[in-house]
């Protein structure tokens, strides 16, 4: 197992590796790459999110807008709607951290007070110039990812990298500074590679191989590789169909030292993810 670090949100104190975490993946959208339209009505997706923690799902991320490639933005009052009588339902029923996976600071703001503790910015809060407030005064955990250009664009024109690694960890280190610098303390921060955002399916594979080199940055690493169109491209298939691909790439991940796993097939993965574990600690 990699080394112990301290992952603190507004409501508790995580120790991440002493075993990896899942994040069960909960889309309340209607255009989401591989569950879109499942889980719109809050009952539904409550009830999906309750089954996710009965699987042993460590954390559920909400979110009520879809980051695919060549997604629309949804309005501030449309994502409100959607996410926040769920995340109010789940704070009620269950003791796992529920994170708001959102670029919209006033999202994250009534999400963080209907029950959130963890922010999730896919655009490690280059969208909104009010977020870096939002996170620091609301003291939430708070996911910074590495996204090239916005979800609508993000896989359009030229793939490419000078030095993809070096750049993703260039990337990581300037948002991380700006957390800082806004008031975020730093054990509240976490790091994703941006599996999928704006990357080839080698650059996916390349960052997952290398994924110990992103340890230089001192803070826990998630990563979302489940049902990805990388994935795809090697073994073919459909979103839904892509489950020994995703196992596979998740090994690589959790071996490389990513301390939580974003999935939708919680129970599972949650079997991948302790077996990989048992390996490494033998």
């Amino acid at each position: 197992m990699g080394k112990q670090l301290l992952f603190r949100t507004s409501r508790r104190d995580l120790v991440l590796g002493e075993g990896t975490l899942v994040m069960g993946i909960l889309n309340a959208t209607p255009d989401s790459f591989s569950d879109g339209g499942r889980f719109v009505a809050a009952q539904e997706a409550v009830e999906e999110g309750l089954r996710m923690v009965a699987e042993g799902a460590d954390l559920l991320d909400v979110g009520g807008e879809s980051t695919r490639p060549g997604a629309d933005p949804v309005s501030v009052a449309e994502e409100l709607q959607r996410v926040i009588p769920i995340i109010e339902a789940l704070a009620a029923k269950v003791t796992i951290p529920i994170s708001i996976d959102t670029t919209k600071a006033a999202v994250a703001r009534e999400a963080i007070a209907a029950g959130a503790e963890i922010i999730n910015d896919v655009s490690a809060m280059r969208l909104d110039p009010a977020m870096p407030e939002v996170a620091a005064a609301s003291r939430a955990g708070l996911i910074l990812m590495h996204m090239r250009g916005l979800p609508k664009t993000m896989q359009q024109g030229p793939l490419v990298y000078p030095s993809l690694i070096d750049d993703v960890i260039d990337f990581l280190k300037e948002r991380l500074q700006c957390a800082e610098t806004a008031g975020v303390e730093r054990d509240r921060t976490m790091l994703d590679p941006g599996i999928g955002f704006g990357k080839t399916g080698v650059d996916n594979m390349r960052l997952l191989r290398h994924l110990d080199r992103f340890a230089v940055l001192g803070r826990p690493i998630l990563t979302g590789v489940s049902r990805k169109s990388f994935i795809g491209g090697v073994l073919g298939g459909a979103p839904q169909q892509r489950l020994e691909g995703t196992a596979a790439a998740m090994v690589i991940s959790i071996m490389n030292g990513s301390s939580i796993v974003r999935v939708h097939d919680v129970g599972i993965m949650k079997k991948v993810a302790a077996m990989t574990d048992a390996i490494l600690r033998a």
